[in-house]
């Protein structure tokens, strides 16, 4: 049977070897057994450059090496904790970098795709935040910086997130509906995938041309989150146990 995966925000960090055990139990299983793995954001709790080549961030690699070269397509796309990843991460792990708001056919059935961290319009300040790391000279200007000197400004920024999350109101940190409508009857689907939120759900959304469907993933906390979609049952939310 004909199927494919969704995964995000697995948050990778060092500090908690048991979320990559649990990636590379995923891998193994449906290595050569799926028509693709998309990876829709925030993989990694930081990302500071392609060069970073920690025995954590090869051990990931190669896990997703193995995958590619059983013969299922691997895809990423870039979250709001790892902006960074680039091109020669994607070429080690024999994987594609999708551009947010990609479109594809599930087994007939377009599907807009995205990490969700650009639908939290309400959310002022982060999106200040995103427009500034996302700009191309930025970047080019941090990933010039030494190593050691990106891990510091990856902590401090760590640091901030997390104080500034602490005086939001929940709704400012939820997408914004409107927004979620824009995006997706100027796509021309009825179904969206993201994740960012860390809520995991399945939302009705009221389109000019009908209804349609917001899928959300989890985050990889206690549980493992993932979509699946193939053609006899089309697209479903699932958790498994890490």
């Amino acid at each position: 049977m004909s199927y494919t995966l969704f995964i995000s925000d697995l948050h990778l960090d060092a500090e908690r070897p048991q979320h990559l055990d649990a990636l590379k139990q995923l891998l193994a299983r449906h290595a050569g057994q799926c028509d693709a793995l998309y990876v829709l954001g925030d993989l990694f709790e930081t990302w500071i450059g392609d060069d970073d080549d920690s025995p954590f961030n090869l051990d990931a690699i190669t896990a997703f090496r193995a995958f590619s070269d059983a013969g299922s397509a691997l895809f990423f796309m870039h979250g709001n904790r790892d902006f960074l990843l680039g091109h020669a991460f994607a070429t080690a792990t024999g994987g594609t970098l999708l551009d947010e708001g990609t479109v594809v056919d599930l087994y007939g059935t377009p599907a807009l795709l995205m990490h969700g961290d650009s639908l939290c319009t309400r959310d002022e300040k982060y999106m200040a935040f995103r427009a500034q790391v996302r700009n191309p000279a930025w970047q080019a200007d941090m990933l010039a910086k030494p190593l050691a000197q990106r891990r510091m400004i990856a902590q401090m920024l760590r640091l901030q997130s997390q104080q500034n999350n602490e005086n939001k109101a929940q709704n400012i940190m939820d997408v914004t509906p409107d927004e979620v409508v824009r995006v997706m009857e100027d796509a021309g689907v009825q179904h969206l995938i993201h994740g960012h939120t860390h809520r995991p759900a399945v939302h009705d959304v009221a389109l000019q041309s009908g209804p349609a469907v917001r899928w959300v993933l989890g985050d990889w906390g206690a549980l493992g989150w993932q979509i699946v979609a193939d053609q006899e049952k089309g697209l479903r939310l699932e958790s498994f146990n890490l």
